[in-house]
């Protein structure tokens, strides 16, 4: 493909040089007028540089909505590809644009692109950036909660890694599954190694297992410093029990008779899997009623097959 009036342009931190053109450098500068001019004057939308970076694509990295309209409206496409499979809605989240992500949407992009060995998801990009409203605007618009990337793992272990604790709770909200692994490491190995207190606690009130170990037989305590606040709060997990409402399941502070547990043990004493909701890989969740205050406790423990049927 021709390329007109283009220069020599340094690309990406990795060092490519490309060749790009004055409606991508418009683009990326948001030159609304000169784009404008070059649109009227027939130049092509669509044209790409070497690396597949359309105007589009450069608009929605520096966030410039103005930009991304006019282009949209001259017909840019608006799930193209990168060399990397990027397309300008992974863009615009990575740049935490929330009024370039609402017009990419609007114009038909693709909430859950297919993967590629080399880019990551929309909703991946949102929570690197910490971008809790795109966060929520592409889950509303059907983004999938549990897209795996090879690298990173699911958009809650991105948030998690990254520090992201608004992220982390609009995906819990939005029903991410929290035990999610990579490598064996879940979101709770995560929060714990980078020393975040109300992740932790956020995670396992969502039911975060904290006896899972990863690739190297660690706990996340294990990747707490002795001593530091976030190891006791992990500590204390371990030991205390946790009132029912915490439960994922029973978030309304309901609960169950003495009744139902009863008629739900074995000849030894053993709750009954129920799919996974009483004893789950999440926790080992015994509901006791308390003699003094009438009430059921959660007790977080090690999930135990022998005492599950």
């Amino acid at each position: 493909m021709e390329i007109k009036n283009a220069r020599p342009y340094f690309f990406g931190d990795i060092g490519c040089w490309s060749e790009r053109t004055e409606v991508h450098n418009a683009a990326s500068l948001g030159q609304a007028s000169q784009l404008r001019d070059l649109i009227q004057s027939g130049a092509s939308v669509n044209v790409v540089a070497v690396d597949s970076i359309t105007p589009l694509h450069e608009a929605c990295l520096h966030g410039q909505a103005q930009c991304v309209q006019l282009l949209l409206d001259a017909g840019a496409q608006v799930n193209a590809r990168n060399v990397d499979g990027s397309t300008p809605l992974c863009d615009a989240c990575s740049a935490g644009s929330l009024e370039c992500v609402k017009l990419l949407l609007e114009h038909g992009a693709k909430a859950n692109p297919a993967l590629t060995s080399r880019t990551a998801s929309p909703l991946h990009e949102a929570c690197m950036g910490g971008n809790s409203d795109c966060v929520k605007l592409l889950i509303a618009m059907g983004a999938c909660l549990e897209s795996y990337d090879l690298y990173y793992g699911t958009p809650l272990h991105v948030a998690c890694v990254n520090k992201h604790i608004d992220c982390v709770k609009v995906l819990l909200n939005a029903g991410a599954k929290v035990n999610a692994a990579r490598l064996h490491e879940t979101p709770l190995h995560h929060a714990a190694k980078n020393m975040q207190v109300e992740m932790i606690e956020t995670l396992v009130e969502f039911g975060a297992n904290i006896y899972a170990r990863d690739s190297h037989n660690r706990k996340p305590v294990d990747h707490t410093t002795q001593g530091s606040p976030s190891a006791a709060c992990l500590q204390f997990y371990e030991i205390q029990a946790l009132p029912l409402p915490l439960c994922p399941y029973f978030k309304d502070g309901k609960q169950l008779p003495a009744s139902w547990i009863s008629q739900h043990l074995d000849a030894f004493g053993r709750l009954p899997t129920l799919t996974g909701l009483i004893c789950s890989l999440t926790h080992f969740i015994v509901w006791i009623e308390t003699m003094t205050k009438g009430r059921y406790l959660l007790l977080s423990r090690a999930f135990d097959p022998e005492f599950c049927t």
